[in-house]
């Protein structure tokens, strides 16, 4: 019987950001039988209560404890339960479903994307930080659950669609493909004054602040590399960052007899979610259909390391493993979000996150008497956060 033959029970973790509402529209525009049992929310109360009239979940969950009495009364004679903070989005992400969709922006997302692996659901994974944060763990949890991951971003999502597993030991590179993001052809010297308004204008993509911001530095093809590590059990030296301006080729991977497979598709969120809530089935909706003749050509080019550093960085803190990657990510949340209140510069957010690694490099071992993976990456986490506060003051003292 296949995972379209019969209703499926769900959890929308992050439901009012741009990746939850293309969850919620392809349900709907695919018809697909769900009952779902929660939708969370982090402040976005409004938005949160008009889906929970319109889907009907069992219960909205809102991540600030303040905003729970806004939230009942929106929702009062509706039927719909109604709980509020982190530990509430925690024990809905854990109550078993079918599918879960894993789209908590931040560190803020690994609690909940644990407590999916360890209930066995099937989560279809668009929090970049819970696989940086605590990769490895998060996925053996999975694995002795009975459950799966399913990478959502559209570069992972085409590597998970192309990679053979039957020919997993004869791959020779992953490619990650990147549009560059909007300072693909600015100097460095524009660069340097570039404002958050700047940062956030993708080209290509319709995304939140902080993501939008790390494409723009090109953190976000760092914290794919590591991602990518992970899911598909491949060293550094093997992964690629390509850029390619057009986002229709969304990842490659080059076997050792030279073939080179791609997996393209338009640059829309609700292809990858479709993959991930139907696989190995194909879901079929009225998904965006690309016209190549009309495009006329794809092109490519080698992304610029001086221009952006992140992705040495990061490449950098996935060799030096352990809870390198989880310090370099909480050092880059701190520094965007610096930047998108104008205390920051641009290219300063690269160089604020190389100096928080410096500095902690030589404090030992940060995450030492943890005992398991969610309490490291946190230890981890916290200990990146206080550094990197420290850094930024330095920056702005500076200025």
């Amino acid at each position: 019987m296949g995972v379209l033959s019969k209703p499926r029970t769900i959890v929308v973790l992050g439901s009012t950001g741009s990746v939850g509402v293309s969850t919620l529209d392809l349900l709907e525009q695919s018809g697909a039988e769900v009952e779902i049992l929660a939708l969370t929310a982090g402040r976005n109360v409004a938005k949160l209560a008009e889906q929970a009239l319109k889907w009907r979940p069992r219960q909205a969950v809102i991540g600030d404890e303040r905003l729970l009495p806004e939230l009942r009364e929106r929702l009062s004679g509706s039927g719909v339960g109604c709980a509020a903070g982190a530990a509430a989005v925690v024990e809905a992400a854990g109550q078993g479903a079918d599918w879960v969709m894993s789209a908590i922006v931040g560190a803020a997302g690994l609690p909940p994307t644990l407590a999916a692996a360890r209930a066995g659901s099937v989560v279809a994974l668009a929090n970049k930080e819970s696989l940086v944060c605590a990769g490895p763990a998060l996925l053996e949890i999975a694995r002795r659950a009975g459950g799966t991951i399913i990478p959502v971003d559209s570069e992972h999502s085409a590597i998970f669609q192309v990679l053979q597993p039957a020919c997993a030991s004869r791959v020779a590179k992953l490619i990650l493909t990147a549009s560059g993001g909007p300072f693909r052809t600015w100097t460095r010297e524009a660069m340097e004054g570039a404002t958050p308004e700047q940062a956030v204008a993708h080209p290509n993509w319709s995304m939140g602040a902080k993501i939008s911001v790390d494409s723009a530095t090109m953190m976000n093809k760092g914290l794919e590399m590591i991602e990518a590590s992970y899911l598909f059990e491949t060293g550094p030296d093997r992964i690629d960052v390509l850029v390619h301006p057009q986002s229709i080729i969304h990842s490659m991977v080059e076997y050792e007899d030279g073939s080179t497979l791609a997996q393209l598709g338009a640059a829309d969120m609700r292809t990858p979610i479709a993959c991930a809530f139907s696989w190995p089935d194909r879901l079929p909706w009225p998904a965006p259909r690309m016209d190549l003749a009309a495009m006329g050509q794809l092109t490519f080019e080698a992304p610029d390391l001086e221009r952006f550093p992140a992705i040495d960085l990061a490449r950098s803190a996935l060799r030096a493993g352990g809870m390198a990657p989880a310090a370099m990510n909480a050092a880059n949340e701190l520094a965007v979000a610096a930047f998108l209140d104008r205390r920051l510069g641009f290219l300063d957010i690269a160089r604020a996150v190389s100096e928080t690694l410096d500095r902690m490099n030589g404090q030992g071992d940060l995450a030492e008497g943890a005992d398991d993976a969610l309490e490291t990456a946190m230890m981890t986490d916290a200990s990146a956060r206080r550094v990197a506060a420290q850094v930024l003051t330095g920056f702005q003292s500076r200025s």
